[in-house]
């Protein structure tokens, strides 16, 4: 009898993961949660979804352990990092060391900014079926540790697995509008993002790509946190500058 395809048994697993979590509130985070407790090492873990093919958008759905909050902050602030790379790629991005610059020089801001966070190497893998970016489902879970060095061919395959189970989550939600970003499972803050992207596209007549990206330019300019920064556009009715060659469509 022929053994059973690598390739077959993984996908059987990750149903199998996946099954656990389906139903219950916030299943993103249980399963973030589990990928830390399984893999061998000591790692924090993210999970992102990009919810357009050209990663305009990008919510973060868990953040476990101590490192993950500030390294999914910083990647969906400034719009770069391993996972944004793993994301356009369509590969995993293994960054042993993010005091490599060869290693780090598609995002030297956000290895600058990870490392006074403490996060030393950070791992990025993407839900693979195809080699085509395009027709990826935008699902990448993120290993941080504290310590460089590389991931094990263990915790490679447990982090995969996750991966693998959290975009079965995902297709198995109920499916939104095209426009709508406000999936069930992600958390709060990073809802709030979106939402004053929505915000900014109807004042300033621009695309959620654009808003997202004037929102990032605003936060960059005044040192301010992006989630704060949406925050005080969606509670408390900030308005930013018009953006050159633009203006506001109601006053």
């Amino acid at each position: 009898m022929c053994a059973e395809p690598a390739v077959s048994r993984s996908r059987a697993e990750a149903v199998a993961l996946a099954a656990r979590y389906a139903g219950q509130p916030h299943p993103a985070r249980h399963l973030g949660e589990a990928c830390r407790t399984a893999v061998h090492d000591a790692y924090s873990v993210g999970l992102t979804l990009a919810a357009d093919a050209a990663l305009a958008q990008r919510a973060s759905l868990c953040a476990a352990g101590p490192l993950a909050d500030h390294g999914e902050r910083l990647q969906i602030n400034l719009g770069e990092g391993p996972c944004v790379q793993a994301l356009t790629q369509g590969t995993p991005v293994l960054a042993n060391d993010l005091a490599d610059p060869h290693t780090t020089r598609q995002w030297p801001v956000f290895a600058q900014q990870a490392q006074a966070h403490h996060i030393r190497a950070a791992f990025a893998l993407p839900a693979l079926h195809g080699p085509d970016p395009a027709q990826q489902s935008g699902v990448a879970l993120t290993l941080y540790r504290d310590q460089p060095g590389p991931l094990s061919t263990a915790d490679l395959h447990t982090a995969q697995l996750h991966t693998d189970a959290a975009e079965l989550l995902l297709l198995a939600a109920p499916q939104p509008a095209e426009d709508d970003l406000t999936y069930a499972w992600y958390l709060p803050a990073d809802a709030v993002v979106h939402q004053a992207t929505g915000i900014i596209s109807y004042r300033h007549t621009l695309t959620t790509g654009q808003a997202l990206a004037l929102l990032r330019a605003h936060a960059h300019t005044t040192d301010t946190d992006l989630t704060t920064l949406a925050h005080a556009i969606v509670h408390e009715n900030l308005h930013l500058p018009d953006p050159p060659g633009t203006g506001p469509t109601d006053t």
